[in-house]
């Protein structure tokens, strides 16, 4: 008795596809490379047939036509040098902001099939390979997050002139589309509530003012207090990170021992701030109120819980993820900015 040898199972195809779908072998191909110009009710048809044929496309065959590699890059920029707190690489794995960036992201590129690099560029050296990686064209598009004012690599990036969004508006004038909170709206929102709860002798401490975000979320704060009456501010200059915001807090403590009311520019920060304060025998918030901003983890952790300015950072990353993929299909289509409004999320510190 001879045994029947199974015969291996045939891949679908293209073909067997537009047979199931009733269509084109062209419409299917069209749908399959994302092509904007299909039919919605086509492609829902074209997209249950793929499913019901098990199709699966040849992404080595197809990058050959599209010219796509079906990556994006997540670069992260920092200035080389700052004095303050751990180094780079440190500072972004354990500042919540990244990770809620990471998942907002991939929350809309998943789902399109898209995979995701994390590149890092903190000196001139690692700007030059991130250049180099983006011409030989191993990604379709890059999402920026920089960290300093003069940062050369939006310029650059523009250049290149690869799809691209700016994870925050740049300090100079750029063609490259953007996502941001209104910074200045949430500064003076911290101002509003703190001068709402009758505190007078306010200080604040800012993010780096080498930062776009470190310079608009303070000058928003100073002309807010200043609307109600507040001139005298006392200010200390931290880094954006959990030890800056203990030092920081340390020296405004030694230039107004007296405060009553303080903004802090990041939940971090104040999560590094608030056991300063406990240990001068400041109470928070009987004697001293306290605001954060991000509405991150952080501000949960802190004690007593934190109240913040609420930035949207998941939908923000969503929303540049959703402006680069239109990018990538529809290079020469227009890319506008989105600014997010800021909320006030009121918990025990104030």
């Amino acid at each position: 008795m001879t045994a029947e040898v199974p015969q291996p199972v045939r891949p679908a195809t293209l073909e067997d596809v537009a047979a199931v779908a009733g269509v084109s072998r062209a419409t299917v191909s069209r749908v399959i490379n994302g092509a904007t110009t299909v039919d919605p009710a086509l492609r829902t048809v074209v997209e249950e047939a793929v499913a019901t044929t098990g199709y699966v496309p040849n992404r080595a065959a197809r990058s050959l036509v599209t010219r796509r590699t079906d990556s994006v890059a997540l670069v992260v920029s920092e200035r080389e040098r700052r004095p303050m707190s751990e180094p780079f690489v440190g500072r972004m794995f354990s500042d919540p902001y990244f990770g809620r960036v990471v998942s907002g992201l991939l929350e809309v590129l998943r789902p399109a099939g898209i995979q995701m690099v994390v590149m890092l560029a903190d000196d001139e050296a690692s700007r030059g390979q991130l250049l180099s990686y983006l011409r030989h064209g191993h990604v379709d598009g890059v999402v920026l997050i920089t960290t300093h004012a003069d940062d050369p690599l939006p310029g650059l990036l523009q250049e290149t002139r690869m799809p691209a969004v700016l994870a925050g508006r740049p300090h100079r004038p750029s063609p490259l589309a953007y996502v941001e909170v209104d910074q200045h709206a949430g500064a003076r929102l911290a101002a509003d509530h703190l001068a709402s709860l009758g505190r007078r002798r306010i200080g604040t401490i800012s993010g780096p003012q080498d930062m776009p975000a470190g310079q608009v979320r303070l000058t928003g704060f100073l002309e807010a207090v200043a609307a109600h009456g507040i001139d005298d501010v006392a200010c200390a200059e931290g880094d954006f990170t959990h030890l800056g915001g203990a030092a920081a807090m340390r020296r405004l403590l030694a230039d107004r021992p007296d405060l009553d009311g303080v903004f802090i520019a990041s939940d971090l920060m104040a999560l590094g701030a608030l056991p300063v304060l406990l240990r001068a025998g400041r109470d928070v918030p009987s004697d001293v109120a306290v605001v954060g901003f991000d509405d991150s983890s952080a501000a949960a952790a802190c004690d007593p819980p934190l109240t913040t300015v609420r930035q949207p950072v998941e939908e923000m990353a969503a929303e540049m993820a959703r402006l680069l993929l239109k990018q990538i299909g529809e290079p020469r289509g227009p890319s506008p900015s989105v600014l997010f409004p800021p909320t006030l999320v009121r918990r025990q510190s104030a």
